[in-house]
């Protein structure tokens, strides 16, 4: 998720700063589609010791409550070092940044993905440092580092560092950088250079990536927010499919574009689309959640309703076979902060904990909590009247659809992130580790705050973090 909107409302940390500690590159640079693509790793203490495929903190480390059953235990909490992003994008694509206007390496808590060995994860940013100025009453997507291209990356937590083991870069077929610029004049937002008056190119290749899932082979699938569009990504970092909504219009890709989503999903909110992704214990089918209810019939509409959508994907049949109502809660009581506005929530991450159950991260900024949901109870509504965008009411009209035959994914509160205190705002990466065990990660937004005069960025002090959490009960 981008910063901007109401970011401003909720940009802090609640609790201490963990400790910078001190970081050196490393750089190990091999060829990959014809681009010199690096792998980058930082040196820091070694803290933790799990067990194969569990994820927990030696004895004394990390600290936590138990105040009840959903409450978890941190058992570890690991921070980013300061690296500058120039540098971490020079590494990866020589050239592709030439001023990183004080901006340091972030936003790589848009999700998390266990990578096989303990306390290691795939992780990925989101399209790069943006944000909002407004100007004669509205609102300008800024870019700062346009040049910036979204990456992969593997990382460790080692004692209260995160270590960077490896990067890869979001290529075109081709090679070239794909960079996190949007895609499609009066479908996207316009972009704009960190003044937010010079106006930048479209890019029909740009991508905001959010959400991550590593196969058996070692390929990827990510879902991104513009389109909205779920990529198959080699493990070199190659776009080799976009599947996009049919009927958006995406032309001048150096990529193979597929539009065979249901076409509904063209009517998702503005920088609101793809924002979670779950891969499924049988290893070919995945999940994929739109982060806002659809603005169906109109934007009104969508902004105050509590109906979003998550549809099931075969990877072998490359077709969506399943959609299904998740219905948000009701922010008053979810967030008293949000002062009642139903927009401010939304779904931020998926994981699979078996083949029927989900686990759900619905947020504000400042607030998280994870929902597990059971897909064999609720009614898939693929290819019904409610696919249909001239459907009146519509399901996003609907104050309460079982009302109209359709049943939701059944919610059980899991984990209340909220009640821990120095949880991060903005939780957007979950990883299920174990019945009892999971892994969190926030986006710091590449720490945006101002900037002066000279365009060089006042930093916000948010940092990039991982937290290992012990359960108390089992999930599913």
């Amino acid at each position: 998720m981008s910063s901007g909107g109401s970011a401003g409302r909720a940009a802090s940390m609640r609790g201490n700063a963990a400790s910078r500690g001190n970081a050196a590159w490393r750089r190990v640079v091999g060829r990959r589609g014809g681009l010199a693509v690096a792998a980058v790793a930082l040196a820091l203490p070694v803290g933790l010791v799990a067990g194969q495929g569990t994820a927990v903190a030696a004895p004394g480390a990390g600290s936590g409550i138990r105040g009840g059953s959903t409450v978890p235990t941190v058992t570890a909490t690991a921070t980013l070092p300061d690296v500058n992003l120039k540098d971490f994008a020079s590494r990866l694509i020589p050239g592709s940044v030439d001023d990183d206007h004080g901006v340091r390496l972030g936003g790589i808590g848009s999700d998390l993905y266990p990578a096989g060995r303990p306390n290691e994860f795939w992780t990925i940013t989101d399209r790069g440092p943006n944000g909002q100025i407004k100007v004669d009453g509205k609102n300008r997507r800024t870019f700062p580092v346009p040049g910036f291209d979204p990456a992969i990356l593997r990382v460790r937590v080692e004692g209260a560092a995160i270590k960077v083991l490896s990067a890869v870069p979001i290529t075109t077929t081709p090679g070239k950088p794909v960079t996190g610029l949007s895609n499609i004049d009066g479908y996207d937002e316009t972009p704009y250079a960190w003044d937010a008056t010079t106006k930048l190119a479209f890019n029909p290749n740009g991508l905001d990536t959010e959400g991550l899932v590593r196969t058996r082979d070692g390929d990827f699938w990510v879902v991104d927010e513009y389109s909205p569009s779920l990529l198959r990504i080699s493990a070199t970092g190659k776009v080799l499919a976009r599947y996009i909504p049919a009927g958006v219009k995406l032309t001048g890709s150096d990529y193979p574009v597929i539009a065979s989503l249901p076409a509904i999903l063209g009517s998702r909110k503005t920088n609101r689309g793809f924002e979670g992704v779950a891969l499924a214990p049988d290893g070919r089918t995945l999940y994929l959640a739109v982060q806002s209810p659809l603005q169906v019939p109109d934007s009104d509409t969508g902004d105050a309703s509590r109906n979003t959508r998550i549809l099931r994907f075969d990877t072998a049949s490359k077709k969506v076979t399943g959609e299904y109502v998740y219905r948000l809660q009701d922010v008053t009581t979810f967030d008293p902060s949000a002062e009642g506005d139903p927009s401010e929530l939304k779904i931020s991450s998926l994981a699979a904990v078996n083949d029927h159950t989900l686990l759900v991260d619905e947020r504000t900024d400042p607030v998280a909590r994870l929902y597990t949901v059971d897909l064999r109870k609720a009614t898939n509504i693929l290819g019904t009247k409610w696919d249909t965008a001239t459907t009146s009411p519509s399901l996003e009209s609907l104050a309460d659809p079982a009302s109209a035959g359709v049943t939701g994914l059944p919610k059980t509160l899991a984990v209340d992130l909220e009640a821990v205190p120095g949880m991060p705002d903005k939780i957007e990466g979950v990883a299920v580790l174990g019945p009892r065990s999971i892994a969190v990660a926030n986006d710091n937004d590449f720490g945006l705050g101002t900037f002066d005069a000279s365009g060089r960025l006042v930093d916000s002090g948010v940092k990039s973090r991982i937290l290992l959490l012990r359960l108390n009960r089992p999930l599913g």
